[in-house]
């Protein structure tokens, strides 16, 4: 079982180091959110779970009535600013607001949000929400996506996983003081799910 924390502008300084010796094996990063907003410590941040070892995870906050593909441009432009993607870094889509729209086009935008990251970054994104707006029908055809769940009500390890997943990949259990996570797995099996230059 590995340990992983996420966090976004809202933490400030992050002490990388700090959460390394305490056990922490991967996190994420929040880089982007819809067309045009850099998280300002994004760079600082990946920069520093690098530094600790740490595996890499750089995640974008989607606003679903922006063009998809504009938003995954601006992901990749950030991360590739911030020194860009090596072996086993992961990526994350942050699916959680429907900014007012049906759930079919909140799918449609993530699908195709998926697809233009895959396309250009060789990298198949895993899917970050919660059980409730994944039933509500926002996150259909994304099942062939890994899962990364935020359900804080169940026990550690044992997350609810809706439709139209089967599994899930990474539980975050947690969110007081931080957001916390777990992965059931070794380090070498969560890279896997990430960037691979071949």
């Amino acid at each position: 079982m590995l340990q992983g924390i996420d966090v976004s502008n809202w933490q400030g300084k992050v002490d990388w180091a700090g959460h390394a010796r305490a056990g922490v094996a991967f996190a994420f990063a929040k880089a982007t959110e819809g067309g045009d907003f850099t998280d300002k410590y994004f760079a600082r941040n990946w920069e520093g779970m690098r530094e600790n070892w740490i595996v890499c995870g750089a995640y974008h906050f989607a606003r679903p009535k922006g063009d998809a593909a504009e938003q995954a441009h601006h992901f990749l432009r950030v991360l590739k600013e911030a020194g860009g993607l090596r072996r086993g870094d992961l990526v994350a889509l942050d699916l959680e607001t429907n900014d007012g729209l049906r759930p079919e086009r909140v799918a449609r935008h993530a699908r195709r949000w998926c697809r233009h990251v895959e396309r250009h970054a060789g990298i198949r994104p895993i899917i970050y929400t919660f059980p409730a707006f994944a039933r509500g029908g926002h996150c259909a055809g994304l099942g062939d996506h890994p899962l990364w769940i935020a359900d804080p009500d169940r026990p550690r390890g044992s997350p609810a996983t809706p439709g139209p997943w089967r599994e899930w990949t990474i539980h975050q259990y947690d969110h007081k003081p931080l957001d916390r996570n777990i992965f059931l797995g070794s380090r070498q099996g969560l890279t896997r799910l990430g960037f691979d230059p071949r």
